[in-house]
């Protein structure tokens, strides 16, 4: 079976809905000395979110330029459905959306004006682009702000319009570059309602973070990558299977005490500010809360909490960083 996508006013044949996979086979790009993506291969199907975590300078936006044609891969294979992404940058580019970390330059237009405006670029029937502009509109409610100019909105409300513009006609690949980046917490609920919706709908999404605590709520499967390689990949659970018996023992340090000599029951530990995270195993539950409880009676610490392991203690342990965190995940 085959099927049409039309995007940007240009018809392609492709393959039946099923079909439309993006991969990324063998993925290496060298800017002289540096090997920013090196030998990076993995498959997004349609309908899955996926996401793609890693710190800072991992390689993350070098990838994702190279797969919306804006760079050449140095080697390795690109490709969506039938089409090579890297012979065919125009392909790359009407086949796939994209919603960088940058604000868009929608300063000159109001917000409802530009969504429609970009649907319609990128091949959308009018009324039907219309209608979900409307719907997006109320669904991320920003409604007040509609008929705003972009110059007079704040970062986090520019920010969910260029998501609105990313998603009112989506591309068969959906790429999002730290989409929640300076939205407030309830908005960016609301913002993951839609992410999961693109997914639903069909479009394969591929959302680029290194906010950890977001990414596990959100994905089905995941890929870790560190100093352009791929680390470790796979659903959240899997991925944390490794740390399955253990626990996390997050302290809260009264500000100016330095970190406790850790106790041999403390496996590993990280500190960031006053908060340090300490991974120990379930059989030490009780030494642990009992060693948290006299550095509280000693005027160390202010108070602790022990939950299970999470995606972040993987990521840690795995790339040596902590993942940027939010105000609240979602």
């Amino acid at each position: 079976m085959s099927a049409t996508v039309e995007r940007g006013g240009v018809t392609y044949q492709g393959p039946a809905e099923s079909d439309w996979r993006f991969h990324a086979r063998d993925v290496t790009k060298v800017f002289g000395d540096l090997r920013a993506n090196d030998g990076i291969t993995l498959q997004i199907r349609p309908g899955e979110v996926y996401g793609l975590l890693g710190p800072n300078g991992a390689g993350k936006t070098t990838l994702v330029k190279q797969i919306i044609g804006l760079l050449k891969p140095t080697s390795g294979e690109l490709t969506l459905g039938p089409y090579d992404l890297v012979e065919d940058p125009d392909a790359a580019r009407q086949l796939c959306s994209y919603l960088p970390q940058a604000q868009m330059p929608i300063d000159s237009f109001k917000a409802r004006d530009v969504i429609r405006l970009t649907g319609m670029i990128r091949g959308g029937d009018p009324a039907a682009v219309a209608a979900r502009t409307d719907e997006m509109i109320e669904a991320l409610d920003i409604g007040e702000w509609a008929d705003t100019i972009g110059m007079k909105l704040s970062g986090g409300v520019k920010r969910l319009v260029g998501f609105t513009m990313v998603s009112v006609w989506p591309g068969r690949v959906v790429i999002l570059d730290e989409p929640t980046n300076d939205i407030d917490p309830r908005r960016r609920r609301l913002l993951w309602e839609q992410v999961r919706r693109l997914g639903d709908e069909g479009s394969a999404v591929l959302l680029v973070t290194h906010n950890v605590l977001e990414a596990e709520k959100s994905v089905d499967r995941l890929a870790i990558i560190n100093e352009g390689r791929l680390i470790a990949e796979g659903t959240p659970s899997s991925l944390k299977a490794e740390d399955r018996g253990r626990l996390r023992l997050q302290l809260m340090m009264v500000p100016g005490r330095p970190t406790p000599e850790m106790p041999e029951l403390v496996e590993h530990h990280t500190r960031v500010g006053n908060n340090v995270m300490n991974i120990i195993s379930e059989a030490d539950a009780t030494g642990g809360i009992r060693w948290a409880q006299q550095l509280m009676a000693q005027g160390v610490a202010e108070e602790y909490a022990l939950a299970a392991t999470t995606l972040e203690d993987v990521y840690i342990r795995l790339t040596g960083h902590r993942s940027a965190d939010g105000d609240e995940s979602p």
